[in-house]
Protein backbone atom coordinates (compact mmCIF):
# COMPACT_ATOMS: atom_id res chain seq x y z
CA UNK A 1 0.00 0.00 0.00
CA UNK A 2 1.28 3.13 -0.98
CA UNK A 3 2.44 5.98 1.86
CA UNK A 4 1.82 8.81 -0.31
CA UNK A 5 -1.28 11.08 0.89
CA UNK A 6 -4.43 10.74 -0.45
CA UNK A 7 -5.05 13.04 -3.45
CA UNK A 8 -8.61 13.97 -5.19
CA UNK A 9 -9.32 16.49 -7.22
CA UNK A 10 -12.72 17.66 -8.17
CA UNK A 11 -12.74 17.99 -11.92
CA UNK A 12 -14.97 19.22 -14.79
CA UNK A 13 -15.65 18.55 -18.87
CA UNK A 14 -13.89 20.70 -20.95
CA UNK A 15 -11.64 22.43 -18.11
CA UNK A 16 -7.91 23.49 -19.38
CA UNK A 17 -6.81 24.19 -15.75
CA UNK A 18 -8.58 20.90 -14.49
CA UNK A 19 -5.59 19.22 -16.98
CA UNK A 20 -2.56 21.25 -15.85
CA UNK A 21 -3.68 20.13 -12.13
CA UNK A 22 -3.80 16.44 -13.10
CA UNK A 23 -0.70 17.28 -15.18
CA UNK A 24 1.27 18.29 -12.27
CA UNK A 25 0.39 15.65 -10.07
CA UNK A 26 1.02 13.24 -13.61
CA UNK A 27 4.74 15.03 -13.80
CA UNK A 28 5.48 13.96 -9.79
CA UNK A 29 3.93 10.55 -10.05
CA UNK A 30 1.56 10.93 -7.79
CA UNK A 31 -1.73 8.70 -7.66
CA UNK A 32 -4.76 11.36 -7.66
CA UNK A 33 -8.56 10.44 -7.64
CA UNK A 34 -10.64 12.27 -9.77
CA UNK A 35 -14.79 13.43 -9.78
CA UNK A 36 -16.04 15.43 -12.67
CA UNK A 37 -19.04 17.73 -11.33
CA UNK A 38 -20.03 17.92 -14.75
CA UNK A 39 -24.35 16.86 -14.91
CA UNK A 40 -23.50 15.66 -11.56
CA UNK A 41 -25.77 18.32 -9.07
CA UNK A 42 -24.73 16.29 -6.10
CA UNK A 43 -21.27 16.04 -7.02
CA UNK A 44 -21.41 19.72 -7.86
CA UNK A 45 -22.68 20.44 -4.34
CA UNK A 46 -20.11 18.21 -2.44
CA UNK A 47 -17.18 20.14 -4.59
CA UNK A 48 -18.85 23.47 -3.31
CA UNK A 49 -19.42 22.62 0.53
CA UNK A 50 -15.91 21.01 0.96
CA UNK A 51 -14.39 24.42 -1.24
CA UNK A 52 -15.75 26.67 1.54
CA UNK A 53 -18.04 27.69 -0.95
CA UNK A 54 -16.21 28.42 -4.49
CA UNK A 55 -17.73 27.19 -7.85
CA UNK A 56 -15.01 27.05 -9.90
CA UNK A 57 -12.68 23.96 -11.10
CA UNK A 58 -10.27 22.29 -10.19
CA UNK A 59 -10.65 21.85 -6.45
CA UNK A 60 -7.77 20.17 -5.00
CA UNK A 61 -7.91 18.10 -1.65
CA UNK A 62 -4.69 16.22 -0.14
CA UNK A 63 -5.80 13.71 2.98
CA UNK A 64 -8.92 16.00 3.37
CA UNK A 65 -7.56 18.98 3.59
CA UNK A 66 -8.63 21.84 0.98
CA UNK A 67 -5.47 23.36 -1.74
CA UNK A 68 -7.69 24.94 -3.67
CA UNK A 69 -7.48 25.56 -7.37
CA UNK A 70 -5.34 26.14 -10.13
CA UNK A 71 -3.74 29.02 -9.00
CA UNK A 72 -3.53 28.03 -4.99
CA UNK A 73 -2.07 24.48 -5.95
CA UNK A 74 0.96 26.22 -8.56
CA UNK A 75 1.41 28.40 -6.05
CA UNK A 76 2.55 25.84 -3.18
CA UNK A 77 4.45 24.19 -6.15
CA UNK A 78 6.28 26.86 -7.10
CA UNK A 79 7.40 27.33 -2.71
CA UNK A 80 8.15 23.38 -2.82
CA UNK A 81 5.14 23.41 0.18
CA UNK A 82 3.20 21.23 -2.42
CA UNK A 83 5.95 18.38 -2.67
CA UNK A 84 6.45 18.57 1.59
CA UNK A 85 2.31 17.89 1.79
CA UNK A 86 2.68 15.17 -0.67
CA UNK A 87 5.72 13.86 1.28
CA UNK A 88 8.38 13.90 -1.66
CA UNK A 89 10.63 17.03 -0.73
CA UNK A 90 14.11 16.47 -1.89
CA UNK A 91 17.18 16.10 1.04
CA UNK A 92 18.21 19.70 0.21
CA UNK A 93 21.07 18.33 -2.16
CA UNK A 94 22.97 21.41 -3.82
CA UNK A 95 23.82 19.76 -6.75
CA UNK A 96 23.36 22.08 -9.74
CA UNK A 97 22.55 20.33 -12.89
CA UNK A 98 23.81 21.52 -16.16
CA UNK A 99 21.86 21.55 -19.72
CA UNK A 100 23.07 23.23 -23.22
CA UNK A 101 19.63 25.12 -23.35
CA UNK A 102 16.79 26.21 -21.02
CA UNK A 103 13.40 26.91 -22.66
CA UNK A 104 11.23 29.38 -20.01
CA UNK A 105 7.34 28.62 -20.91
CA UNK A 106 5.52 25.62 -22.94
CA UNK A 107 3.14 27.37 -25.31
CA UNK A 108 3.39 27.47 -28.66
CA UNK A 109 6.37 29.48 -28.51
CA UNK A 110 7.85 27.59 -26.44
CA UNK A 111 7.28 23.79 -27.78
CA UNK A 112 7.94 24.72 -30.96
CA UNK A 113 11.19 25.55 -30.01
CA UNK A 114 11.78 22.47 -28.06
CA UNK A 115 10.96 20.24 -31.34
CA UNK A 116 13.43 22.38 -33.54
CA UNK A 117 16.30 22.46 -30.69
CA UNK A 118 15.67 18.64 -30.15
CA UNK A 119 16.05 18.51 -33.45
CA UNK A 120 18.98 20.16 -33.70
CA UNK A 121 21.02 17.86 -30.62
CA UNK A 122 20.34 20.66 -27.74
CA UNK A 123 18.73 18.28 -25.65
CA UNK A 124 16.44 21.49 -24.74
CA UNK A 125 14.87 21.67 -20.70
CA UNK A 126 11.92 23.05 -20.86
CA UNK A 127 10.39 24.90 -17.67
CA UNK A 128 6.52 25.05 -17.97
CA UNK A 129 6.05 27.59 -16.03
CA UNK A 130 2.68 28.74 -14.17
CA UNK A 131 0.82 28.35 -16.78
CA UNK A 132 1.55 25.38 -18.56
CA UNK A 133 0.99 24.90 -22.17
CA UNK A 134 0.47 28.09 -22.19
CA UNK A 135 -2.96 30.60 -23.47
CA UNK A 136 -4.53 28.49 -25.94
CA UNK A 137 -5.14 25.46 -23.82
CA UNK A 138 -7.79 27.82 -22.80
CA UNK A 139 -9.40 28.10 -26.05
CA UNK A 140 -11.68 25.47 -26.99
CA UNK A 141 -11.61 26.00 -30.70
CA UNK A 142 -8.38 26.62 -32.41
CA UNK A 143 -10.12 27.25 -36.57
CA UNK A 144 -7.04 29.33 -37.51
CA UNK A 145 -4.11 27.08 -37.09
CA UNK A 146 -2.66 26.18 -40.11
CA UNK A 147 -3.31 21.98 -41.12
CA UNK A 148 -6.44 21.57 -39.19
CA UNK A 149 -9.69 22.05 -41.65
CA UNK A 150 -11.93 20.95 -39.15
CA UNK A 151 -10.47 22.98 -36.34
CA UNK A 152 -8.59 21.49 -33.54
CA UNK A 153 -8.87 22.13 -29.34
CA UNK A 154 -6.24 24.45 -27.99
CA UNK A 155 -5.02 22.01 -24.83
CA UNK A 156 -5.12 18.97 -27.37
CA UNK A 157 -2.56 20.93 -30.28
CA UNK A 158 -0.67 21.88 -27.37
CA UNK A 159 -0.42 18.32 -25.80
CA UNK A 160 0.32 17.32 -29.23
CA UNK A 161 3.26 19.27 -29.32
CA UNK A 162 4.55 18.19 -26.26
CA UNK A 163 5.06 14.45 -26.83
CA UNK A 164 6.27 15.49 -30.25
CA UNK A 165 8.98 17.50 -28.26
CA UNK A 166 9.86 14.82 -26.30
CA UNK A 167 10.25 12.74 -29.24
CA UNK A 168 13.57 15.01 -30.50
CA UNK A 169 14.78 15.03 -27.03
CA UNK A 170 13.28 17.83 -25.39
CA UNK A 171 12.86 17.38 -21.24
CA UNK A 172 9.89 18.78 -20.02
CA UNK A 173 9.90 19.63 -16.32
CA UNK A 174 7.40 21.40 -14.05
CA UNK A 175 8.71 24.35 -12.26
CA UNK A 176 8.60 28.41 -12.60
CA UNK A 177 11.88 29.93 -13.46
CA UNK A 178 12.83 32.75 -10.65
CA UNK A 179 15.56 34.46 -11.68
CA UNK A 180 18.46 33.76 -14.24
CA UNK A 181 21.70 35.35 -13.19
CA UNK A 182 23.65 36.34 -16.73
CA UNK A 183 26.42 37.90 -14.91
CA UNK A 184 28.75 34.68 -15.86
CA UNK A 185 28.71 31.75 -18.64
CA UNK A 186 27.15 29.53 -18.18
CA UNK A 187 24.15 31.05 -16.69
CA UNK A 188 22.28 30.44 -14.10
CA UNK A 189 18.78 29.91 -13.51
CA UNK A 190 16.69 29.44 -10.05
CA UNK A 191 13.40 27.91 -10.22
CA UNK A 192 10.93 29.09 -7.40
CA UNK A 193 10.88 25.48 -5.95
CA UNK A 194 15.17 25.93 -4.86
CA UNK A 195 15.97 23.88 -7.96
CA UNK A 196 19.17 25.15 -9.66
CA UNK A 197 20.17 24.48 -13.30
CA UNK A 198 23.16 26.08 -15.32
CA UNK A 199 22.70 26.78 -19.28
CA UNK A 200 24.73 27.57 -21.89
CA UNK A 201 21.45 29.59 -23.50
CA UNK A 202 18.00 30.69 -22.29
CA UNK A 203 15.02 31.12 -24.85
CA UNK A 204 12.19 33.19 -22.81
CA UNK A 205 9.15 31.79 -24.17
CA UNK A 206 7.01 32.41 -20.90
CA UNK A 207 4.38 33.84 -22.59
CA UNK A 208 1.78 36.79 -20.78
CA UNK A 209 -0.74 36.33 -17.74
CA UNK A 210 -4.46 37.36 -17.77
CA UNK A 211 -4.88 40.86 -16.45
CA UNK A 212 -7.31 41.87 -14.02
CA UNK A 213 -8.77 45.51 -13.28
CA UNK A 214 -8.20 45.78 -9.67
CA UNK A 215 -11.31 47.00 -8.38
CA UNK A 216 -13.39 46.71 -5.03
CA UNK A 217 -14.68 43.45 -4.87
CA UNK A 218 -12.40 41.55 -6.98
CA UNK A 219 -9.85 39.72 -4.46
CA UNK A 220 -12.55 38.59 -2.83
CA UNK A 221 -15.01 37.33 -5.69
CA UNK A 222 -12.21 35.84 -7.67
CA UNK A 223 -13.23 32.05 -8.05
CA UNK A 224 -16.64 32.86 -6.47
CA UNK A 225 -18.33 34.49 -9.69
CA UNK A 226 -15.58 36.51 -10.77
CA UNK A 227 -13.07 34.11 -13.21
CA UNK A 228 -10.68 34.96 -15.87
CA UNK A 229 -11.62 31.55 -17.52
CA UNK A 230 -14.85 31.09 -19.16
CA UNK A 231 -14.41 27.70 -20.69
CA UNK A 232 -13.27 26.89 -16.97
CA UNK A 233 -16.00 28.29 -15.24
CA UNK A 234 -19.10 29.29 -17.42
CA UNK A 235 -21.01 26.08 -16.42
CA UNK A 236 -20.86 26.69 -12.76
CA UNK A 237 -23.30 30.11 -13.58
CA UNK A 238 -25.97 27.82 -15.73
CA UNK A 239 -29.37 30.25 -16.17
CA UNK A 240 -27.53 33.33 -14.87
CA UNK A 241 -26.30 36.42 -16.58
CA UNK A 242 -23.36 36.88 -17.20
CA UNK A 243 -20.93 40.06 -17.75
CA UNK A 244 -17.99 40.05 -20.06
CA UNK A 245 -15.57 42.32 -19.95
CA UNK A 246 -13.28 43.51 -22.98
CA UNK A 247 -13.30 44.49 -26.55
CA UNK A 248 -10.90 41.88 -27.69
CA UNK A 249 -10.73 38.90 -29.81
CA UNK A 250 -10.64 36.69 -26.13
CA UNK A 251 -13.82 38.47 -25.07
CA UNK A 252 -15.52 37.61 -27.88
CA UNK A 253 -14.52 34.17 -28.45
CA UNK A 254 -15.74 33.92 -24.37
CA UNK A 255 -18.92 35.41 -24.90
CA UNK A 256 -20.07 33.46 -27.69
CA UNK A 257 -18.69 30.35 -25.63
CA UNK A 258 -20.68 31.46 -22.65
CA UNK A 259 -24.37 31.62 -24.58
CA UNK A 260 -24.50 28.03 -23.93
CA UNK A 261 -25.04 28.17 -20.17
CA UNK A 262 -26.24 31.95 -19.60
CA UNK A 263 -29.74 33.48 -19.90
CA UNK A 264 -27.79 36.78 -21.26
CA UNK A 265 -24.20 37.74 -21.86
CA UNK A 266 -23.09 40.93 -21.58
CA UNK A 267 -20.01 42.26 -23.16
CA UNK A 268 -18.78 45.63 -21.37
CA UNK A 269 -16.08 47.50 -23.24
CA UNK A 270 -14.67 51.16 -22.63
CA UNK A 271 -14.36 52.14 -26.38
CA UNK A 272 -17.01 52.48 -29.21
CA UNK A 273 -15.41 49.85 -31.46
CA UNK A 274 -13.63 46.54 -30.73
CA UNK A 275 -10.25 45.13 -31.30
CA UNK A 276 -11.36 41.78 -32.15
CA UNK A 277 -10.51 40.51 -36.06
CA UNK A 278 -14.21 41.09 -37.90
CA UNK A 279 -14.45 36.92 -37.91
CA UNK A 280 -15.60 37.29 -33.94
CA UNK A 281 -17.15 40.47 -34.52
CA UNK A 282 -19.40 38.74 -36.70
CA UNK A 283 -19.88 35.85 -34.75
CA UNK A 284 -21.49 37.97 -31.50
CA UNK A 285 -23.32 40.06 -33.64
CA UNK A 286 -24.78 36.50 -34.75
CA UNK A 287 -25.37 36.30 -31.12
CA UNK A 288 -27.19 39.57 -31.17
CA UNK A 289 -29.59 39.55 -33.84
CA UNK A 290 -30.97 36.09 -31.92
CA UNK A 291 -31.14 37.82 -28.00
CA UNK A 292 -27.94 35.48 -26.47
CA UNK A 293 -25.92 38.72 -26.73
CA UNK A 294 -26.12 42.34 -25.61
CA UNK A 295 -23.40 45.32 -25.87
CA UNK A 296 -22.42 47.75 -23.92
CA UNK A 297 -19.63 49.95 -25.49
CA UNK A 298 -18.07 53.31 -23.56
CA UNK A 299 -18.94 51.43 -20.68
CA UNK A 300 -16.31 50.34 -17.72
CA UNK A 301 -16.82 48.22 -14.12
CA UNK A 302 -15.79 49.71 -11.47
CA UNK A 303 -16.66 47.51 -8.20
CA UNK A 304 -18.12 44.14 -7.69
CA UNK A 305 -20.69 43.36 -5.17
CA UNK A 306 -21.46 39.92 -3.21
CA UNK A 307 -20.23 37.52 -0.63
CA UNK A 308 -18.04 34.55 -1.27
CA UNK A 309 -20.96 32.78 0.18
CA UNK A 310 -23.82 33.51 -2.08
CA UNK A 311 -21.16 34.64 -5.34
CA UNK A 312 -21.33 37.81 -7.49
CA UNK A 313 -24.53 40.02 -6.66
CA UNK A 314 -24.14 42.54 -8.75
CA UNK A 315 -21.51 44.97 -10.53
CA UNK A 316 -20.79 49.23 -10.23
CA UNK A 317 -20.51 49.81 -14.20
CA UNK A 318 -20.19 53.51 -15.83
CA UNK A 319 -20.52 54.91 -18.83
CA UNK A 320 -19.90 57.60 -20.92
CA UNK A 321 -20.53 58.42 -25.23
CA UNK A 322 -17.59 59.68 -25.42
CA UNK A 323 -15.48 56.08 -24.33
CA UNK A 324 -12.92 55.51 -21.74
CA UNK A 325 -15.66 56.32 -18.57
CA UNK A 326 -13.20 55.64 -15.76
CA UNK A 327 -11.27 58.70 -17.33
CA UNK A 328 -13.99 61.24 -16.89
CA UNK A 329 -15.70 60.14 -14.00
CA UNK A 330 -16.38 63.80 -13.38
CA UNK A 331 -18.22 64.50 -16.66
CA UNK A 332 -21.29 65.66 -15.80
CA UNK A 333 -22.66 63.13 -18.66
CA UNK A 334 -20.69 59.90 -17.30
CA UNK A 335 -23.71 57.75 -15.96
CA UNK A 336 -22.79 55.40 -12.90
CA UNK A 337 -25.40 52.24 -12.61
CA UNK A 338 -25.54 49.22 -10.60
CA UNK A 339 -26.21 45.75 -13.18
CA UNK A 340 -27.72 42.72 -11.90
CA UNK A 341 -25.38 39.92 -12.93
CA UNK A 342 -24.56 36.39 -11.90
CA UNK A 343 -20.73 35.95 -13.00
CA UNK A 344 -18.43 38.05 -14.49
CA UNK A 345 -15.85 37.34 -16.69
CA UNK A 346 -12.45 39.70 -17.43
CA UNK A 347 -10.95 39.61 -20.60
CA UNK A 348 -8.73 42.30 -21.18
CA UNK A 349 -5.35 41.52 -22.02
CA UNK A 350 -2.40 39.60 -20.61
CA UNK A 351 1.17 40.94 -18.94
CA UNK A 352 4.08 39.72 -20.21
CA UNK A 353 5.80 37.15 -17.82
CA UNK A 354 9.30 38.65 -18.13
CA UNK A 355 10.00 39.29 -14.23
CA UNK A 356 12.72 36.57 -13.77
CA UNK A 357 14.83 38.61 -16.36
CA UNK A 358 14.91 41.86 -14.86
CA UNK A 359 18.46 41.82 -13.31
CA UNK A 360 19.77 39.62 -16.88
CA UNK A 361 20.55 43.12 -18.52
CA UNK A 362 17.94 42.38 -21.45
CA UNK A 363 16.22 45.43 -22.61
CA UNK A 364 12.07 45.61 -21.90
CA UNK A 365 9.12 48.24 -23.19
CA UNK A 366 7.09 49.74 -20.47
CA UNK A 367 5.06 46.92 -20.19
CA UNK A 368 7.72 43.74 -20.01
CA UNK A 369 7.74 42.73 -23.51
CA UNK A 370 11.08 41.88 -24.38
CA UNK A 371 13.30 44.04 -26.95
CA UNK A 372 14.59 41.81 -29.45
CA UNK A 373 17.18 42.39 -32.42
CA UNK A 374 14.73 41.93 -34.98
CA UNK A 375 15.86 42.75 -38.57
CA UNK A 376 15.68 40.59 -41.98
CA UNK A 377 18.26 38.36 -41.33
CA UNK A 378 19.70 35.42 -38.85
CA UNK A 379 19.56 36.24 -35.11
CA UNK A 380 16.10 38.23 -35.07
CA UNK A 381 15.21 36.99 -31.73
CA UNK A 382 18.78 37.41 -30.29
CA UNK A 383 18.32 40.13 -26.93
CA UNK A 384 20.91 42.59 -25.70
CA UNK A 385 22.53 40.02 -23.25
CA UNK A 386 23.90 37.06 -25.84
CA UNK A 387 22.85 33.57 -25.31
CA UNK A 388 19.20 34.67 -24.19
CA UNK A 389 16.58 34.58 -26.60
CA UNK A 390 13.14 35.99 -27.03
CA UNK A 391 9.89 34.03 -28.89
CA UNK A 392 6.13 34.15 -28.23
CA UNK A 393 4.07 36.63 -26.62
CA UNK A 394 6.84 37.77 -24.10
CA UNK A 395 8.01 39.70 -27.29
CA UNK A 396 5.48 40.14 -29.50
CA UNK A 397 2.42 42.38 -27.94
CA UNK A 398 0.31 43.21 -31.76
CA UNK A 399 0.37 39.91 -33.60
CA UNK A 400 -0.49 37.79 -30.14
CA UNK A 401 -1.07 34.62 -32.93
CA UNK A 402 -0.83 30.99 -32.55
CA UNK A 403 1.55 30.59 -35.76
CA UNK A 404 3.28 33.70 -35.29
CA UNK A 405 4.27 32.47 -31.90
CA UNK A 406 5.43 29.24 -33.56
CA UNK A 407 7.30 30.98 -35.68
CA UNK A 408 9.27 33.19 -33.24
CA UNK A 409 9.93 29.45 -31.71
CA UNK A 410 11.39 28.40 -34.84
CA UNK A 411 13.62 31.39 -35.11
CA UNK A 412 14.53 31.29 -31.44
CA UNK A 413 15.84 27.52 -31.70
CA UNK A 414 17.52 28.67 -34.54
CA UNK A 415 19.27 31.76 -33.39
CA UNK A 416 20.18 29.45 -30.12
CA UNK A 417 21.77 26.70 -32.00
CA UNK A 418 24.01 28.88 -34.14
CA UNK A 419 24.89 30.93 -30.81
CA UNK A 420 25.74 27.18 -28.91
CA UNK A 421 27.56 26.59 -32.71
CA UNK A 422 29.78 29.40 -32.03
CA UNK A 423 30.51 29.15 -28.41
CA UNK A 424 31.79 25.54 -29.04
CA UNK A 425 34.14 26.90 -31.85
CA UNK A 426 35.18 29.56 -29.45
CA UNK A 427 35.98 27.16 -26.57
CA UNK A 428 39.01 24.76 -28.79
CA UNK A 429 40.62 28.80 -29.38
CA UNK A 430 40.44 30.15 -25.84
CA UNK A 431 42.49 26.72 -24.70
CA UNK A 432 44.76 27.18 -26.96
CA UNK A 433 45.50 30.66 -26.10
CA UNK A 434 45.26 29.51 -22.59
CA UNK A 435 48.32 27.11 -23.28
CA UNK A 436 50.39 29.23 -25.68
CA UNK A 437 50.67 31.43 -22.70
CA UNK A 438 51.83 28.93 -19.98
Amino acid sequence: MSDQPRVEIYTKTDCPYCDKAKDLFDAKGIEYETYNVTGDDDLFEEMVERADGRKTAPEVFIDDELIGGWDDTSALDETGELDEKLGIADDGDDNVEHRTLIIAGTGIAGLTAAIYAGRGDNEPLVIEGDEPGGQLTLTTDVANYPGFPEGIGGAELVNNMKEQARQFGADLKNGIIDSVDADEQPFRVELTNGDVYTADAVIAASGASARTLGIPGEDELMGYGLSTCATCDGAFFRGEDMLVVGGGDAAMEEATFLTKFADTVYIAHRREEFRAEQYWVNRVNEKVEQGEIEIMKNTEVVELHGSQADGVDHATLVHNDKGHPTDRLEDPETEEFDFDVGAVFFAIGHTPNTDYLENTGVKMDDDGYLKTKGGSGGGQTETHVPGIFGAGDVVDYHYQQAVTAAGMGSKAALDADEYLEDLEREAPEELEAAAADD
